[in-house]
């Protein structure tokens, strides 16, 4: 939503060169660990249509096949532990059939999540930061959401680094969904680090950054695929 968002606001400053940098500047100062503000203001800016490109990178985010190929590759039964609530793969799992949902309440920003889910008929638990060690432990699949993703690692909320070591040690397997606009080059990707790595206070922060090799899978629109074909999808 953010990304779609931005691309029309964006495409407002398609004739003002200027203003079209400044506000690009301005997004991804707000928004520096949203790997989609990140690939928009790079696309505009490398363009000599802006306005097209700004109304095509839109549709391209509207069309984001990767919930879509999370929900065909999800087990449709066992325990699948999640950081939070996914923007984009939080609609596969509640759509994943017989499977029991650990929803880690990282931050305690998820209050009353598992609640309004049972309304909807899904098996949901309510897992407090603290138990995440232990749910992640017995769980049968990890899902962790990448903001960000470019070589070497991938951004998603607090806590996600935590969880994936414990799934890495625990052999439970650790899928990250990366949709349209996450994938990043090197370079901005290393931009992106040293903005998060400027936080004087890494431990209040609300996301991290977490190595790539911790992934088994990366699913995006195409389907499953490794951390190094993942990478290989950044297209700005």
């Amino acid at each position: 939503m953010l990304g779609r968002e931005a691309a029309s606001a964006l495409a407002g400053f398609g004739e003002e060169p200027t203003g079209l940098v400044t506000a690009c500047r301005r997004l991804v100062e707000r928004h520096p660990t949203a790997g989609t503000v990140w690939w928009l203001a790079a696309r505009v800016l490398a363009t000599s249509d802006p306005v097209g490109e700004a109304w095509r990178a839109a549709e391209e985010l509207e069309d984001d096949d990767t919930a879509a190929q999370l929900l065909r590759a999800l087990p449709t039964e066992g325990t699948i532990a999640t950081m939070g609530w996914p923007e984009l793969g939080g609609d596969a799992l509640r759509r994943a059939g017989e499977v029991e949902l650990l929803v880690i309440d990282a931050g305690g920003r998820w209050t009353g999540l598992v609640d309004r889910l049972a309304r909807r008929g899904v098996d949901a638990i309510d897992v407090p930061e603290g138990g995440l060690g232990a749910a992640v432990a017995v769980a049968d699949l990890l899902v962790l959401e990448a903001s960000a993703l470019g070589p070497g690692g991938f951004v998603a909320e607090a806590g996600s680094r935590a969880a994936a070591a414990v799934a890495r040690h625990a052999g439970v397997p650790v899928w990250v969904v990366a949709g349209v606009g996450r994938v990043l080059p090197k370079r901005l990707w290393d931009a992106l680090v040293t903005v998060l790595e400027a936080d004087v206070d890494p431990w209040l922060a609300d996301d991290e950054v977490v190595p790539l090799d911790l992934a088994d899978q990366v699913v995006g629109p195409a389907g499953l695929t490794d951390g190094a074909g993942a990478v290989r999808r950044a297209d700005c």
